[in-house]
């Protein structure tokens, strides 16, 4: 489940999924390393659907700006009963395959990155489908990412990756310019050169 929603500000308004980095829009790169999956669900607005390859599914938060248990909320309707669901930002330019192979590896309810300081990665995260239904309130819009773990502890995941980590995000102009400059390192596979 990719989150593709959300007004931008940090970015002046300007539609971040379709911001590249190397030349690349941001939501393609996600796509790309979420490519195994099944199915793949983006939650966003309309304008998304020139990049989502065929078989992708596509819906809308309710209200639309709702936020990302909104979101949450929406992707799930479309996710199987059961099983296990990538939740992650759309604006993740250095998510890989390996990075997301790394959290299916651990069997909990929920798992996550935490950053150098210890700190739990919400977007970038692993679930069993009835976990997150059970955690998602009755009205998702407005609430917090946080707030879905009120009743769970978190598997935190350390990164041991090389180059920027997964969770790297770009909700900034000075975010996704560090990122096209990292960018320029990237091997084939996504990953930096150790």
């Amino acid at each position: 489940m990719v989150l593709a929603g959300g007004a931008a500000r940090r970015m002046g308004g300007a539609p971040k999924p379709l911001l590249p980095v190397g030349g690349v829009p941001l939501l393609a790169r996600v796509l790309a390393a979420v490519r195994g999956a099944d199915p793949i669900v983006v939650v966003g607005p309309p304008d998304l659907d020139p990049l989502l390859p065929p078989g992708v599914l596509r819906t809308r938060e309710q209200p639309p700006g709702g936020g990302p248990v909104a979101a949450v909320a929406a992707g799930l309707a479309l996710c199987p009963p059961t099983g296990r669901v990538l939740v992650a930002g759309a604006d993740l330019p250095f998510l890989t395959a390996g990075g997301i192979a790394d959290l299916l590896a651990v069997d909990a309810p929920v798992v996550m990155y935490a950053d150098e300081q210890g700190r739990a990665q919400h977007m970038l995260s692993v679930w069993r489908v009835e976990a997150l239904r059970a955690a998602v309130p009755e009205e998702p819009a407005g609430a917090s990412m946080r707030g879905l773990l009120r009743d769970l502890a978190p598997h935190l995941a350390a990164w041991t990756g090389t180059g920027p980590p997964p969770w790297y995000d770009c909700d900034t102009v000075p975010d996704l310019r560090a990122a096209n400059d990292l960018s320029e390192t990237e091997g084939p596979d996504g990953r930096r050169p150790a």
